[in-house]
C-alpha cells in the first residue's frame, strides 16, 4: 500500500466525532500519576545508595521507553475513535450562459486627463481599464471578451472564462496601436458578430466611447440595427466632461511629446455629444449611461452588474478516506511492542 493511498493530494485532515479528542487530555494526568504511584518495597534496607546506582540508568531508561509506548498507544486509540478523516471537495461550477463583450474606445482624445484614480489625476483610457477590471472580477461565471476600437476594431481577447488571461490582455490596451479615429459604426458591428451564438441564455454588449462616429465602413446607426435583430443587450457609455481639462496637443503624426518623450498636455476645452450616442442606443433598444468622473462610471458598471444576473449551477462533492483503520492498527502495534518488551527484555522482578 502506498502513502497516497492514506493521504490523497490536496486534502484536508477532519475529524467525525472532534469532541472525543478531549479525552487526550486525561493522557498526561495519567503519566503524572503514574510517575508518583510505585509498588510496596518488598525489603527495607537502612540505605539503597549501593543499590540505586547500579541499577539507575538501565531501569530509568527502560521505564521511560515503557511508559511512553503505552501513553502513545492510548493516544492513538483516542484519535481514532475521533474518527479521523481526510477528506477533499470538488466544486463544479457552471458557466452562467451570459456572454458579454467589452467595447472600449482607445481613439486619442481618451488621453484627456478628466478622470481620478485614487485622488490622482488620470487619462480617460486608464479609468476605463482600472473599472472595467472590476466588472470583470465581480463576473467570475460569465463569458466575457474585449474589442478596442479608433480608426478600426481590433480583438483583445475573444470570450473567455478565463479571466485571468482576459485581464493580462486588458493591461495592454492601449492608445496608438491603430490608426487614430472613432469607428464606433465598426466596433459595434465586430462585437455583434462575436456575440452571434444562438446557445447562450443572454447577450451583452458594453460600448464604451468619448466622441463621435468619424471613421469606419460601417454607421452606427445600421450596426445598432443589427444588435436589435440579434437580441443583444445593448448599453452605451458617454464619458468625458463638458468644459475645461488637461488634453494633448494633437499634430499629423499624434500626440506633441517632449525631449523624454512624454506626452505634452493643455487646458483644452473638451465637449461630449450625446445625441448621436442617445440615438444608436435606442435604435438598438438599449440604454445610455453619461460618465463624467470615474465614480459615476463606477456607479454605471455596477447598474449593468445587477441588470444581466443569471442563476449558477453548482454543485460541490464531498470525498473522505478514513483513518480510523490505520489508527487502530498503528495503537495496537504500539501496545503490543510495550506488552513484548515489559514481558522479555525489560521484564521486572517481583
Amino acid at each position: 500500500m502506498q502513502l497516497s493511498d492514506w493521504w490523497p493530494a490536496n486534502s484536508a485532515l477532519t475529524f467525525a466525532r472532534p469532541w472525543l479528542l478531549l479525552l487526550l487530555l486525561a493522557i498526561p494526568l495519567l503519566a503524572y500519576l503514574r510517575g508518583k504511584r510505585g509498588p510496596a518495597a518488598a525489603l527495607t534496607y537502612s540505605s539503597t545508595a549501593t543499590l540505586r546506582a547500579i541499577g539507575k540508568q538501565s531501569a530509568a531508561r527502560a521505564g521511560r521507553i515503557l511508559t511512553t509506548l503505552l501513553l502513545a498507544s492510548l493516544a492513538i486509540f483516542v484519535v481514532a475513535l475521533a474518527r479521523p478523516q481526510l477528506g477533499k471537495s470538488l466544486t463544479q461550477i457552471e458557466a452562467s450562459g451570459i456572454d458579454i463583450m467589452l467595447v472600449l474606445d482607445v481613439s486619442g482624445s481618451m488621453l484627456t486627463k478628466d478622470f481620478t484614480i485614487g485622488g490622482q489625476e488620470a487619462t480617460r483610457v486608464d479609468a476605463i481599464r482600472e473599472v472595467t477590471r472590476k466588472f470583470i472580477e465581480e463576473r467570475p461565471n460569465d463569458r466575457i471578451g474585449i474589442i478596442a476600437f479608433a480608426g478600426r476594431p481590433y480583438v483583445v481577447s475573444p470570450m473567455t472564462l478565463d479571466h485571468d488571461w482576459l485581464l493580462q490582455n486588458l493591461d495592454r490596451v492601449r492608445i496608438g496601436l491603430v490608426e487614430d479615429g472613432t469607428a464606433i459604426g465598426s466596433a459595434i458591428a465586430a462585437a455583434a458578430n462575436r456575440l452571434n451564438d444562438k446557445h447562450s441564455k443572454s447577450r451583452v454588449l458594453v460600448l464604451l466611447t468619448d466622441g463621435e462616429n468619424n471613421a469606419g465602413k460601417i454607421p452606427p446607426n445600421t450596426a445598432a440595427e443589427a444588435v436589435k435583430a440579434l437580441k443583444i443587450h445593448f448599453y452605451a457609455i458617454g464619458a468625458g466632461i463638458n468644459g475645461i481639462a488637461p488634453a494633448p496637443i494633437f499634430t499629423n503624426r499624434g500626440p506633441l511629446t517632449n525631449a523624454l518623450g512624454n506626452i505634452i498636455y493643455e487646458n483644452q476645452r473638451v465637449e461630449f455629444n450625446e445625441t448621436g450616442l442617445k440615438e444608436v442606443a435606442k435604435i438598438a433598444d438599449g440604454k445610455f449611461f453619461r460618465a463624467t468622473d470615474t465614480e459615476s462610471l463606477e456607479q454605471i458598471y455596477n447598474d449593468i452588474d445587477k441588470l444581466e444576473k443569471s442563476t449558477v449551477s453548482v454543485k460541490k462533492y464531498q470525498q473522505y478516506h478514513d483513518l480510523f483503520p490505520l489508527c487502530l492498527m498503528s495503537g495496537c502495534g504500539l501496545f503490543l511492542v510495550q506488552i513484548l518488551l515489559s514481558q522479555t527484555v525489560w521484564k521486572k522482578l517481583p
